[in-house]
């Protein structure tokens, strides 16, 4: 049976819609379940929150199942863009007070739930970020986090915190060095340019790449797969963890790096995120793709 939980009520709505599927074993996660003109698709501390406990939730049900099926969780939105990062109207507020606890605390929090989602939840599940929609900065690094990212065509992706002065520094660099060379993924970070799921696929940073449209469909092909391969695929799960884990303290520690350099961030850093929260409102209000 499936099932559909309004996890998270806000006063203007749900951050996080979920739908279950347990006879399956497939969960799917659509965030900005708010998403009304007018309020950003970035990561924020309410929607980072309800993330975080949802998984947590999930976690202690697939270890108390005991493996019985291989769990597949999706990350997904239900906004026009998958995710745009992390919230830099929060950001500027934090900075401009020298507020280095809070701001720590966001950080910190961020990465819980990325690592999670690379972790498996911790109980070996398969993670898959459905992009129908632009993933930038943190949106970018959650669907990274993930170990399979489905993309739709002409989705953008990238890393522009550059254009502040400032690096993504919750979990993008040590995934992307798991996808590509270092010196790619400095380039990346440092450039801040845009590209398209076209292009990103062809650097093999997005695994499945299909028409508009046909994202769903092609998320549930690659649980079928996995469903042919179980034994396989939780095997697998086992290796990746062996040799390719990235540990949450390494990420810890970098987001304190991104805490401290975002602290000596200047007026004209803080007035460029200042544009950026408005072309994001902008973008809301209107609509656009």
């Amino acid at each position: 049976m499936s099932a559909v939980y309004p996890f998270h009520r806000t006063a203007t709505g749900r951050n996080l819609r979920v739908v279950e599927e347990t006879d399956r074993g497939v969960y799917w996660c659509h965030m900005h379940a708010d998403a009304v003109p007018g309020r950003r698709a970035c990561f924020s501390m309410d929607l980072v929150d309800d993330i975080i406990q949802y998984q947590r939730g999930l976690a202690d049900r697939f270890r108390a199942a005991k493996g019985s099926t291989l769990p597949h969780v999706v990350l997904a939105s239900d906004a026009d863009a998958f995710n745009l990062g992390g919230d830099l109207d929060l950001f500027c507020r934090l900075i401009r007070a020298g507020d280095r606890d809070g701001l720590l605390t966001y950080a910190r929090q961020c990465v819980r739930g990325v690592h999670a989602f690379h972790d498996g939840l911790g109980a070996g599940a398969h993670s898959i970020a459905l992009l129908q929609g632009d993933a930038l900065g943190g949106g970018f690094e959650a669907a990274l986090s993930c170990h399979t990212i489905v993309a739709e065509e002409d989705v953008l992706m990238g890393l522009p915190e550059v254009l502040f002065d400032l690096f993504p520094g919750m979990g993008a660099y040590s995934f992307l060095c798991k996808r590509v060379t270092p010196h790619v993924a400095e380039k990346l970070m440092l450039e801040g340019n845009m590209f398209s799921s076209q292009e990103m696929h062809k650097m093999g940073l997005v695994d499945v790449l299909v028409p508009r449209g046909e994202g769903v469909a092609a998320v549930e092909d690659v649980i079928r797969a996995n469903r042919r391969i179980p034994h396989a695929r939780a095997a697998m799960h086992q290796v990746r963890q062996m040799t390719q884990a990235v540990t949450l303290d390494e990420m810890m520690r970098i987001t304190e790096v991104w805490v401290d350099t975002a602290l000596q961030l200047g007026d004209k850093s803080l007035r460029t995120m200042d544009r950026l929260v408005r072309a994001q409102e902008r973008r809301a209000a209107n609509g656009a793709a």
